[in-house]
């Protein structure tokens, strides 16, 4: 089981004290027999031995702790090999693919199972940040399916790799290295500070952890102790994850009672659809600015306080779908930057609420409308409605042409 760690503010407090490294010095745990010591680890590099002194002294981490944890971590090629760039063309961006991976019934069900299960948290995160319950539990969902897959690599090794070894082919290689160093550092200094051993954690390829996947620097600045019971602990604790996905977005902008975007009817000249979509994904336009360019927005979309972002949905060769974005929606965009990602996050989240209410199914190819409420109903014939909404789910879904995804 995973060491569970302490509690963010109690760890940052304590980063001051000096903690015996003998006490600390962490477990080889067979490692040795791996790979070849010398091949594999990062003992020899200069890079890696900068890091564990400047570390050392500015986070107030024992040296010979932090050498013994660097030296013990080992390059990871598969790591190494899913951060490389792809070569060759660029494939074709499809939402209708991209969606279908997503909001599909096992995570449709596995969702409405989750969502039954932790209703009481659910509902307190809402009214405590107010942050609906259809994006957490659309986050977690998209994420790792409720916990079913949380990653099985080590995060010391993954990091370190990322850290020293990022693809040297990659555009933005010395920024990303430069991230991932940071993120080492984090998880390190937080394992030291809770007297754990750094080897026991896994996550993902990337170094995320948990149900929700936090990097170790969100761990550190947004994860909650939602359960009350003097610890976080975001791999086990299902409310634990709730609330921390829910401060994640009010730490990034969320906003009470904004939906996270608007239907509209695109009228635009090319030149206009070419300013509209220049900003990305970023808000940017007001809802006037957005008329002016040809954007019909749906109701109450024209009386929206606040910059619009168009978002542009490209399905292959047929035609896009677009929709205006609000800052709540760009909020969901800072957990993954993509359009792609937030929209299915929302829409995963929606086809859970609508199963779960017994609200009628929805056809795929229908955008919707407005946002539902965020208020849960429990009636006598939802659970029926749940499993005629999944049937029917299954009938529909495809498995798409895997030429024509690309993700964003």
């Amino acid at each position: 089981m995973h060491r569970i760690l302490q509690k963010t503010l109690v760890l940052l407090a304590a980063s001051a004290c000096v903690v015996s490294a003998n006490a600390q010095k962490p477990s080889k745990k067979n490692r040795d027999s791996e790979a070849s010591a010398s091949a594999q680890s990062y003992a020899n590099r200069p890079e890696a031995d900068d890091f564990v002194r400047e570390v050392a002294a500015r986070r107030h981490v024992d040296e010979a702790w932090l050498r013994a944890s660097v030296n013990q971590a080992r390059f990871n090629p598969t790591v190494q090999r899913l951060m490389t760039p792809r070569t060759g063309p660029a494939g074709v961006k499809n939402w209708r693919a991209y969606r279908s991976r997503f909001v599909e019934p096992i995570r449709i069900r596995a969702g409405l199972r989750f969502w039954n299960e932790n209703e009481a948290a659910l509902a307190r995160a809402e009214q405590t940040y107010g942050v609906p319950a259809e994006y957490i539990v659309g986050i977690i969902g998209v994420e790792t399916i409720y916990g079913q897959q949380t990653g099985n690599f080590s995060v010391v090794d993954a990091l370190a790799t990322l850290a020293f070894d990022y693809p040297a082919n990659h555009p933005r290689q010395a920024e990303r290295s430069k991230y991932f160093r940071g993120e080492l550092e984090q998880f390190l200094t937080t394992a030291y500070l809770n007297n754990s051993n750094p080897f026991d954690t896994q996550g993902s390829y990337a170094g995320a952890m948990g149900l929700p996947q936090f990097m170790p620097t969100s761990w550190a600045n947004y994860a909650v102790d939602f359960d009350g019971d003097g610890k976080i602990n975001l791999f086990s604790s299902k409310a634990d994850a709730i609330g921390s996905v829910a401060n994640y977005f009010v730490g990034h902008g969320w906003q009470r009672g904004m939906p996270a975007y608007y239907d509209m009817q695109l009228n635009s000249t090319p030149a206009q659809l070419a300013t509209l979509l220049e900003p990305d994904i970023k808000p940017t336009f007001s809802a006037a600015e957005m008329a002016a360019n040809g954007v019909q927005l749906a109701a109450p979309g024209p009386q929206h306080n606040g910059p619009l972002a168009l978002i542009e949905l490209k399905n292959g060769d047929a035609d896009a779908q677009y929709v205006a974005g609000t800052q709540n929606f760009y909020t969901i965009t800072r957990y993954n930057w993509s359009s792609f990602y937030a929209m299915s996050v929302i829409q995963l989240g929606q086809a859970i609420k609508r199963a779960r209410t017994g609200t009628p199914v929805v056809p795929e190819s229908y955008t919707p409308e407005a946002e539902p409420s965020s208020e849960s109903t429990n009636s006598p014939s939802a659970e029926a409605a749940a499993k005629a909404y999944l049937r029917n789910k299954a009938r529909q879904q495809r498995t798409p042409d895997p030429a024509s995804f690309s993700p964003q």
